[in-house]
């Protein structure tokens, strides 16, 4: 099952219910529009206004840039090496255990859709298009090869809105 987009007021609730470490990672995929895997494995050397990354996947070189606050906030809690060290301090934090704190969050405020640290990513494209209104940037920001997928990310909000309604009016609720 795929992840889905967040609502703002959805977003707000699941950063609240995360453990302090793991929001911040969620807020990094929010600002950067990274995969987790991306964000887990930044250095804290790296950690600066404007910074180059590799994207796992993709093999793709992408500059992101952070705003003060939150990277204050991340250089707090970083360790020697890793911006978000595990619990030994000698490796990252896993993907694994950041999915595991997102998913408890979402179960706790029952949210319908199936929310994942990569719904923050799409968070962010649908923000992208909003700000911009250019299919392309969006394309660009996210390193896709193709429009198609980031279409699909840039539309989650609209997609999300459909089936909320197609939901309710399927139980006879009114929205």
């Amino acid at each position: 099952m795929k992840t889905e987009y967040l609502l703002d007021r959805e977003v707000e609730v699941v950063l609240r219910a995360l453990t302090p470490s793991n929001a911040l990672v969620c807020q990094v995929c929010l600002h950067t529009g990274l995969r987790v895997s991306d964000v887990l494995a930044l250095k804290t050397e790296q950690i600066k206004p404007r910074f180059w990354v590799t994207e796992k996947k993709t093999g793709k070189r992408r500059m992101v840039g952070l705003p003060e606050p939150l990277r204050d906030e991340i250089l707090k809690q970083a360790g020697k090496v890793w911006a978000f060290p595990g619990r030994s301090g000698d490796k990252p934090r896993t993907r694994q255990a950041v999915w595991k704190d997102v998913k408890r969050a979402a179960k706790l405020f029952r949210l319908p859709q199936n929310v994942a640290p990569h719904s923050f990513r799409k968070v962010y494209a649908v923000d992208l298009l909003e700000q911009y209104g250019d299919i392309k940037k969006v394309q660009r920001a996210l390193n896709h090869g193709s429009e198609t997928t980031t279409m699909i990310y840039a539309m989650a909000g609209e997609l999300l809105k459909a089936k909320r309604l197609k939901r309710a009016a399927h139980s006879g609720k009114r929205l």
